[in-house]
């Protein structure tokens, strides 16, 4: 494929952060109520609520949350119904972004994000805008550190991954979506440390940035990131490694 999401990259480096000011697991206990309420509770028949309530297990969150969060979706526990929104928009240099939210009011949160757009430089754009650019793609982000490249690499593909990039602390792997769990089973099955799995939308080509301009770019993103509502941001940005690390 021509190009890769730098924001799997950005996204893993601000893990450590959005754990410790707790909205990763706001964002978590979102995707695992409406994984239980679209799929029902049972993880061994719901592979979206598999997936989700894994990935809230390697974040150590306490068993009673997501066991609350499925129960809030299946309707045996009250809660609110979150709806999913995908938002489009350009940023500073014309870079392309496209965001999933889960919301449980759709005139607020695209108020808000609107207002962020305005704030750092960028427009929201209109349904279609922007999607078009980006492919729906399987991610699966290995973390790099005590694992042989070729190693991974080898049982990726063995399981029918697609692509393969290093980038550094992470191993991006790609596949098709309907490939997604399986890959990934295979990686744990080898004891390789999964940081995310998840169907994303990949940039089909990247808009390089340097200086100023990817520091706005990348302010933007994280105000994105930081919104209660959003759950995802993707863009086609190509953000330096040494702006990048300014942010760690």
């Amino acid at each position: 494929m021509s190009g890769h999401s730098k924001w799997a990259s950005i996204k893993y480096k601000k893990g450590a952060k959005d754990a410790k000011r707790g909205r990763l697991f706001s964002k978590l206990v979102k995707e695992i109520t409406v994984a239980a309420r679209l799929g029902g509770g049972d993880t061994a028949a719901n592979i979206q609520l598999r997936s989700v309530v894994q990935t809230a297990r390697d974040a150590n969150m306490p068993a009673d949350n997501i066991d609350r969060a499925i129960k809030k979706g299946t309707g045996e526990l009250p809660g609110v119904n979150y709806e999913e929104a995908v938002y489009e928009g350009y940023g500073p240099a014309g870079v392309a972004i496209l965001i999933r939210a889960l919301t449980d009011n759709r005139n607020r949160a695209v108020a808000e994000i609107r207002h962020l757009f305005d704030k750092k430089g960028g427009s929201i754009g209109c349904p279609g805008s922007v999607a078009y650019l980006f492919e729906t793609r399987g991610l699966i982000t290995v973390e790099a550190q005590g694992a042989d490249e070729e190693a991974v690499l080898e049982a990726a593909l063995e399981a029918g991954a697609e692509d393969f990039k290093d980038e550094g602390e992470i191993y991006e792997i790609y596949t098709a979506p309907s490939d997604l769990e399986t890959v990934k089973e295979a990686l744990i099955a080898k004891d390789f440390k999964i940081s995310s799995a998840e169907v994303a939308r990949i940039p089909a080509t990247l808009v390089p940035l340097a200086g100023d301009e990817a520091r706005k770019v990348l302010s933007l993103l994280q105000a994105l990131e930081d919104h209660d509502d959003v759950q995802d941001v993707y863009s086609n940005c190509d953000i330096p490694e040494e702006i990048l690390a300014e942010e760690e």
